[in-house]
């Protein structure tokens, strides 16, 4: 019987590998991510923060001078008040007729800003909701009023006033301010009436809402970011305006806020009352202050709203 013999391999079975162990080493710091444009960003802080300083200054020094005799101006016009006269406020408020340059201001900004925001809104919601012929036409027209030099409507403005009779009126002053303030408003409220979503203003259609119904009770409040940043611009230019009143309101007792500080200034400077004259100047700074406190936020998200959504 013939057996066949199969070479045995002398070294046998290979040994198994050895595990290879890991050292987890201590983990070291991790590094900071880099900000990029550092320098850029320090530079830019420090410019902002050079023009804060710059705009903050005076106004600060005219509240503290408001409170100083006019000694104490010339005297030492940097230094504090060493006693806070409040007559001054009160002298100017009542001797120099600031209580009735601001009563003609509200009556005069109030009934504009309101007839601007209204009349405004229905017509930047119908350029951006509505599709009618002539519609781009009356749109780039409020876009082309926005570029037209007021100086240069004063005069026909003038004789069509002193025409319809409304020279020297409270009402007149009104209609003029709406009409220049219309172009920035309908701009600004169409293109920020195109963001909102029509699926709302769709389902209130369905349930049976007039077009009426819907702007007013959908649509507007829906849209307040947007008014609220558009009335505060309105209420700092119809507040500080004061080319149109001079032109066309020339009416002692109708003269509103800015035609009253020229007056302020050039009565109590012949006077010497320069305490008065900052205590004047201040009160006039206050209301716009006061405002873009108040409804900073608004602004800035109104102005944003159009980009986020």
């Amino acid at each position: 019987m013939k057996t066949t013999d199969t070479p045995l391999s002398s070294a046998g079975p290979e040994p198994a590998c050895p595990a290879v162990t890991k050292t987890n080493a201590p983990p070291g710091p991790s590094p900071r991510p880099k900000r990029e444009g550092g320098a850029l960003n320090v530079f830019s802080h420090g410019v902002l923060a050079l023009w804060g300083f710059m705009v903050a200054l005076p106004l600060l020094w005219a509240v503290m001078t408001s409170f100083k005799t006019d000694r104490e101006i010339f005297t030492s016009p940097w230094s504090l008040p060493t006693e806070l006269h409040f007559e001054n406020w009160s002298r100017a408020w009542t001797q120099a007729n600031m209580s009735d340059y601001f009563g003609n201001t509200i009556v005069v900004v109030g009934g504009s800003l309101f007839g601007t925001m209204l009349l405004g809104s229905m017509t930047a919601y119908v350029l951006a909701r509505f599709d009618f012929p002539g519609r781009q036409f009356l749109y780039f027209l409020f876009i082309g009023g926005m570029s037209f030099p007021i100086i240069l409507a004063l005069v026909p403005l003038f004789y069509v006033m002193n025409n319809m009779g409304l020279l020297n009126t409270r009402h007149g002053l009104i209609l003029v301010y709406i009409g220049y303030s219309l172009p920035f408003t309908v701009f600004f409220l169409t293109s920020f009436f195109r963001t909102l979503p029509t699926s709302v203003a769709e389902a209130a259609m369905i349930d049976g809402a007039s077009h009426s119904r819907t702007f007013f009770q959908v649509m507007l409040p829906m849209a307040k970011p947007g008014l609220i940043s558009v009335g505060i611009f309105n209420f700092l230019g119809q507040w500080n305006q004061y080319l149109l009143p001079t032109v066309l309101n020339t009416d002692p007792d109708k003269k509103v806020l800015s035609q009253g500080l020229v007056q302020l200034a050039v009565d109590q400077g012949y006077k010497g009352d320069w305490s008065g004259l900052f205590a004047g100047l201040v009160m006039a700074m206050l209301p716009v202050l006061a405002a873009y406190v108040i409804f900073q936020r608004q602004v800035v998200s109104g102005l944003t709203a159009g980009a986020l959504k």
